[in-house]
């Protein structure tokens, strides 16, 4: 076993003793359901049966997922009302350190480029009449990433004709506007909700934002086609209103492999309170299903994420140089891209749980 992966069994282990023996690797939300019932609920085993169902699905591939989703604090993504600029944007000097987020850009596979950083991700997809950018990472660090980490592969920002937003968060639009600025006309695609969400908050945005009159807004599933390539974008709200996630198709040294793109995984949404948090934990369940049922129906081998907490991606970029004639490491296999929808299904459930635990008063 990879010593990355011993790293992360040990930061799991304390979490995972806590769920006990393994049950079936399928999510679990049907059998711990939310109608109430006369007699007292027994939320608290409800809640363990979908950590179990999560843990089993996990494996060794998504131990990062699973830990995030089920034993770590979730964060409370409540709506900001406040319209302030980064400190950042108009002192650079104020921007982390570049230690803290650079990585090296590398070939993934034949038409898929990794230009993302340490934490936040951002891809390249070559296509035969240019190239289509899926996410741009923050606005201090999109030139060095994605600007030249691209150039390593005879790249040039002109050859990029659309620049595809998972969400409106500044680790993942904050570069729209360094990097449409260096192409020659890009047009950005983004769910429709975070167009207006960037409008809204100008301040917020401040330099990271994107050329409205050009931007094509998605609010349903939609395909883009750019020469022998096709993204299909499917609308996956929950972690923003606008989240998007992606189906396409990758080649390993000749041979297809379908790629699922899951634009935003955290609960990033208020969740601190059953109103409206069990609303906005049905929203981001069905969404993921819908993204399972997608995942299935196009039979992804491969799980790729806009942060490697949950994908792993920086670390098997390091592993492609010695792989010689090995199995690809981005390539999960089918049953393991399920198992990751899986597992986000049945922590967002065991999330849930705890809120209807809370509005019962128990």
């Amino acid at each position: 076993m990879r010593h990355r992966t011993r790293t992360r069994i040990a930061l799991v282990a304390t979490s995972l003793a806590l769920v006990g023996a393994s049950v079936a690797a399928t999510p679990v939300f049907a059998q711990a359901g939310s109608s109430s019932k006369a007699a007292k609920t027994d939320y608290d085993a409800k809640i363990l049966a979908a950590q179990q169902g999560a843990k089993t699905a996990a494996g060794l591939e998504h131990l990062g997922t699973l830990n995030r989703l089920c034993f770590l604090p979730p964060v409370n993504g409540a709506p900001s009302t406040a319209d302030t600029t980064p400190a950042y944007i108009d002192d650079p000097s104020k921007a982390p350190a570049k230690s803290t987020w650079y990585a090296d850009s590398a070939q993934v596979f034949d038409n898929l480029y990794f230009v993302g950083g340490s934490v936040h991700s951002a891809w390249i997809l070559k296509t035969s009449k240019g190239l289509i950018l899926i996410d741009s990472g923050y606005q201090y660090s999109a030139k060095t990433l994605i600007l030249d980490g691209m150039k390593r592969f005879g790249f040039d920002p002109k050859d990029i004709k659309y620049i595809v937003i998972s969400h409106a968060h500044a680790d993942h639009v904050g570069g729209v506007q360094v990097v449409q600025e260096a192409t020659a006309g890009a047009r950005v695609v983004m769910g429709s909700a975070d167009w207006d969400a960037i409008a809204s908050h100008p301040k917020t945005f401040k330099g990271q934002t994107p050329d409205f009159t050009t931007g094509i807004r998605v609010s349903k599933k939609t395909n883009l086609k750019l020469g022998d390539t096709t993204l299909q974008i499917i609308p996956t709200p929950g972690h923003t209103p606008g989240t998007l996630s992606f189906l396409f198709t990758a080649y390993d040294h000749g041979t297809p492999q379908e790629v699922a793109y899951s634009g935003g995984t955290a609960f990033g949404f208020q969740n601190d309170k059953p109103n409206p948090g069990l609303t906005n934990y049905e929203t981001y369940i069905n969404s993921a299903k819908t993204m399972q049922k997608a995942a299935v129906k196009a039979g992804a081998t491969v799980l790729i994420s806009n942060h490697s907490e949950f994908d792993n991606a920086v670390t098997k970029t390091r592993e492609l140089p010695s792989r010689g004639f090995g199995p690809n490491p981005f390539v999960n296999g089918a049953t393991s891209v399920n198992d990751y929808f899986n597992v986000v299904v049945d922590c967002a459930k065991a999330a849930e749980l705890g809120l209807e635990k809370q509005a019962a008063g128990q």
